[in-house]
């Protein structure tokens, strides 16, 4: 059986990127969706990631998340350098450190919202923590919902299932691709609070993927991509900021 490589020191990064690039394709169709990134997420922090439609930042996304494989370069987890893993493993070891929030929400209509919550600890076969889980969907406002189906929940009651099913395993890093993508502007900004709060109050690290400049203004800081390079990075930032930033990278 292939066994995880030695854990690196990754300075409180609790996700790097070394040298990252991602070729699609060869010879002359080659798409270079991703040309050398650098990057480290630090520790209870909430990070955005925006960039023009074809810049990368879906892919890059998916592989720090373990989700898609480098061409070439290095991708760390928790200080473990994922590359050379098996599936088995990187499977493993996304149960174990890693939460995803999607667009879509991605609920199992036969189960009710408390079923899918408590789905990543079921499927990892750990033991259900029942206090921290309640705990859980109260933060998230479902405590009156918990035994309703998907159907039954309006769009942002089903997000708040999926993001309270991202926490619930007390992952390392939570991945939001468009988490408000789906919404409404009113349940959308709830959701964003949310968001915020979970890092704000629970310390959990996120790293949140959106083409929505208000969603970045909830961010501790913002990287911008373009034609697969980090081109630009701001700290914490209002919307009109963002929007500046974002209309001067979609012209470089």
């Amino acid at each position: 059986m292939q066994t995880e490589p030695q854990a690196q020191s990754t300075n409180g990064a609790v996700v790097t990127a070394n040298d990252v690039t991602r070729v699609y394709g060869a010879g002359e169709t080659a798409v270079h969706a991703l040309r050398g990134i650098d990057l480290e997420i630090q520790r209870g922090k909430l990070t955005g990631i925006m960039g023009p439609s074809g810049s990368g930042k879906s892919t890059l996304m998916h592989i720090l998340a373990g989700l898609d494989r480098p061409t070439e370069g290095e991708v760390t987890i928790d200080g473990t350098p994922i590359a050379r893993l098996g599936d088995t493993e990187l499977t493993k070891l996304r149960r174990r450190h890693i939460g995803f929030v999607f667009q879509f929400f991605n609920l199992l209509p036969m189960l009710t919202a408390e079923e899918n919550i408590r789905l990543p600890l079921d499927l990892a076969g750990g033991k259900n923590d029942k206090a921290w889980t309640d705990e859980v969907i109260e933060r998230v406002g479902l405590g009156d919902r918990r035994k309703h189906r998907p159907a039954e929940l309006s769009g942002g009651q089903q997000q708040r299932v999926a993001i309270a099913r991202a926490l619930v395993s007390r992952p390392t890093v939570v991945f939001a691709d468009e988490p408000t993508g789906n919404l409404d502007s009113t349940t959308g900004a709830e959701i964003l609070d949310l968001l915020r709060e979970s890092v704000s109050t629970l310390g959990q690290t996120i790293v949140m993927v959106t083409h929505d400049p208000n969603a970045c203004s909830f961010s501790d800081r913002t990287l911008f991509l373009a034609d697969g390079l980090i081109v630009r990075e701001v700290a914490k930032a209002d919307a009109h900021e963002i929007v500046t930033t974002m209309e001067e990278v979609s012209h470089l």
